[in-house]
């Protein structure tokens, strides 16, 4: 069998792997934090979604036009599912109350309509829409904390959610250092710095509780 994209399927496996592992790592340290549990469940759903990328970019001529379909769809689907647990970890680890509840209610709207609407569409655009919104709000999130608390934990955040950014622009920008490495590669390189980048962070991060909120 011969495969379509041999180093964006290496490195979307690598990815993959990196971050599943690291997943796994931080779900063995959740120590009773819903904050690192939802983190743990955005790793899984990204090593996932990177796993059956690299499937798609790989082998994807080789399957029936419906596995093809079903495949994508369960990517872009995988992607929604990280882009709620990042953003709902990150709420429990930063708020409490009313604003907890109002973030919690809106990640889960957020995912219902993505799920919904990704159903009957296939554009990578909508991807990077949802991606974003999450990304933005976990930045703004951990900003807001670390200029009110100077936690440790929201620094490492923000410094993920940077190299991600970055990963981000290096994708869209198109550039490759060679043919044979493509944006799409260096994307899945910096990413998976990015998410050794979370993975400290949120190893880091404890519930917030009414009484912090208080203090």
């Amino acid at each position: 069998m011969t495969i379509a994209e041999p180093m964006t399927t290496l490195t979307d496996y690598t990815l993959a792997g990196v971050t599943g592992w690291l997943g796994w790592l931080l779900f063995r340290v959740r120590d009773g934090q819903a904050s690192r549990s939802l983190w743990s469940l955005a790793f899984a759903a990204l090593a996932l979604g990177a796993a059956l990328g690299g499937t798609y970019h790989g082998f994807a001529a080789a399957f029936a036009e419906n596995v093809h379909h079903l495949l994508w769809k369960v990517t872009i689907l995988t992607i929604g599912i990280a882009s709620f647990g990042m953003l709902t970890g990150s709420a429990i680890a930063t708020t409490t109350g009313t604003l907890r509840k109002m973030l919690l209610a809106f990640t889960a709207a957020k995912l219902s309509l993505y799920s919904g609407w990704m159903l009957a569409h296939d554009e990578f655009i909508y991807v990077i829409a949802d991606t974003g919104i999450a990304m933005a709000l976990v930045a703004a999130l951990h900003g807001w904390s670390a200029m009110r608390e100077r936690d440790r934990a929201s620094l490492w955040m923000l410094g993920a959610v940077g190299a991600s950014a970055l990963a981000a622009g290096v994708q869209a920008s198109g550039f490759a250092l060679h043919r044979h490495f493509n944006h799409n590669d260096m994307y899945h390189v910096i990413q998976i710095a990015a998410m050794a980048l979370f993975y400290i962070g949120a190893g880091r991060l404890r519930d917030r509780s009414k009484h912090e909120e208080t203090e």
